[in-house]
């Protein structure tokens, strides 16, 4: 029998609360998008959405830690780490802002109160997760082909584009909007972490929590932060079971609209369970690419079936919670706490209470961990691929950025985003390069892979993928919401930029055996 419990306990402590930071920084996010811009009414947030998405964080983290263990008994390790599982980032930001809000904002504009709209929007939420849910089951079966044919670089780049910009630029952020104490935090948190041995056995990520937490409140209250403070609100008790219901049926309706979002939601996030499932094996842990998307749309679906807004994935970050020591107790105890402080209100009131300046800085160690592991775990002639796979996602944070209303209107990012005299704007060019950005980097990087490799036909159907992905939009949508679109229905103007996209791939499709044939001779 496998004695996992020789591994150090700060290790399974830390990891425990980085996931936890995680979750509840995610859950922030919409809380603050959903009740702080939209005017959503709280306790639908809190007593209705909250609890079913946080279980299936617990049935998710229940289950691979299942998964790890069993993974210990047959190889007769005690060094394995469970995958990580929780709420994914970015298509919980785009559902807040650009699914849950807007539709909130339009049951409004239909002459519905706020909590008849709230519930609808909270239906439809349910109804989204269905379908992302149901996606998922059916292209888990196809999960290790794919990791099977598409080059490491593309796998680990795609996902290191993700963790720089989006896990680690976008965190640091927010946590320098009170340098005071972000620059406390951040330090603390990656000294512990990546400093001298002897910081292992702390149980450094709650220290630094801790101590950040304590100087906001402090400083705050004596005016030293100035209007980047924010009390916390008076606590009140928020007890609701995520019981199975069928609100997701009458949400189907409502959902219909999003499905040209929800489709690339659930997609991505299939390639981000085979990415991750990619960077645990190169970490030395060789979970199943198919149980592990199995689990990912099942913790999904029973979230939706009982009041969840946003899908759980297998959290990109696993080599970095090995790192710090962590085994299989650090998810089971992730999924507990937040299972039950989703039902007990405890979740709601940490979200009040945690200023995302003190969340963060976990989220930043976590970045620099995927980072530097998309290198050691690609061959040195690779690495130009893993670079060239960062820059969609560069794209995609800088549109994230500017499509934010507290920063550029919609009336004005409607003016900027339009044709100008010259062509396409600036603006149009970003948010196009960075729609559809995790397939987008894939296929750069496969395509280089397969340069470098001299194997010129296979860089060219990469391309081919690449301008068939185009022209259905599920990479380089011209909508400013990344929709989908049937080109053929599309104006002829909007065709014709859809066509040149296109045509760049597979020009260059034709022109590299030519050229990669010419310098061989």
């Amino acid at each position: 029998m496998i004695q996992t419990a020789q591994r150090p306990a700060a290790g399974d402590i830390n990891g425990f609360f980085g996931l936890v930071v995680d979750n509840i920084s995610i859950l922030a996010f919409i809380a603050t998008v959903l009740v702080g811009v939209f005017g959503m009414p709280a306790e639908i947030v809190y007593t209705k959405m909250f609890p079913g998405t946080a279980l299936g964080v617990l049935v998710g983290n229940v289950l691979y830690t299942r998964m790890a263990i069993t993974l210990a008994r047959r190889e007769g390790r005690s060094d394995v780490t469970a995958m990580p599982l929780g709420l994914d980032a970015p298509t919980s930001i785009g559902m807040a802002l650009l699914v849950l809000g807007p539709a909130f904002a339009g049951f409004r504009a239909q002459g519905l109160d706020a909590d008849a709209a709230g519930i609808r929007t909270w239906q439809l939420g349910m109804a989204a997760l269905v379908i992302m849910g149901a996606l998922k089951f059916v292209l888990a079966f196809f999960g290790d082909a794919v990791r099977r044919n598409v080059p490491r670089a593309g796998l680990l780049g795609s996902i290191a584009g993700i963790a720089l910009v989006l896990m680690g630029f976008l965190p640091l952020v927010e946590i320098l909007r009170v340098p005071v104490v972000g620059f406390v935090g951040l330090g603390l948190v990656l000294a512990l972490l990546l400093g001298t041995p002897r910081f292992a056995k702390l149980p450094s990520v709650p220290f630094a929590v801790l101590i950040g937490t304590v100087l906001y409140y402090a400083l705050g209250s004596s005016g030293l932060i100035g209007d980047a403070f924010h009390a916390p609100p008076s606590p009140q008790w928020r007890f609701a079971l995520p019981l199975p219901n069928l609100g997701f049926v009458d949400g189907f309706a409502f959902a219909m609209p999003y499905l040209p979002l929800l489709i690339p939601f659930g997609l991505l996030m299939v390639i981000g369970g085979i990415n991750v499932t990619e960077s645990a094996h190169a970490a030395g842990d060789r979970f199943k690419t198919r149980d592990i998307l199995l689990v990912e749309a099942f913790s999904t679906l029973v979230a939706g079936v009982c009041g969840g807004v946003a899908q759980t994935t297998p959290y990109i970050g696993q080599p970095s919670y090995k790192a710090m020591g962590a085994g299989h107790r650090y998810t089971l105890a992730t999924g507990l706490f937040v299972g039950l402080g989703g039902m007990l209100g405890v979740l709601a009131a940490l979200v009040e209470f945690l200023p995302l300046a003190v969340l963060a800085p976990i989220l930043v160690y976590v970045a620099i961990g995927i980072c530097v592991q998309s290198f050691e775990a690609t061959p040195r002639k690779y690495w130009a691929a893993v670079v060239i796979a960062f820059f969609p996602a560069i794209a995609r944070m800088v549109a994230i950025k500017l499509g934010d209303p507290n920063y550029v209107p919609f009336e004005r990012f409607g003016e900027l985003y339009a044709p100008g005299a010259h062509g396409p704007s600036e603006l149009f060019t970003i948010v196009v390069l960075g729609n559809g950005f995790i397939l987008t980097s894939m296929v750069w990087a496969a395509a280089y892979v397969a340069v470098i490799d001299s194997k010129a036909w296979r860089a060219s159907f990469a391309l081919v993928i690449g301008a068939a992905l185009t022209a259905f939009g599920l990479i380089h949508s011209i909508r400013p919401d990344a929709a989908l679109y049937l080109p053929w229905q599309l104006a002829a103007a909007d065709q014709a930029v859809v066509a040149q996209w296109c045509c760049g791939y597979l020009l260059l499709a034709a022109m590299l055996p030519m050229l990669l044939r010419a310098s061989s001779r």
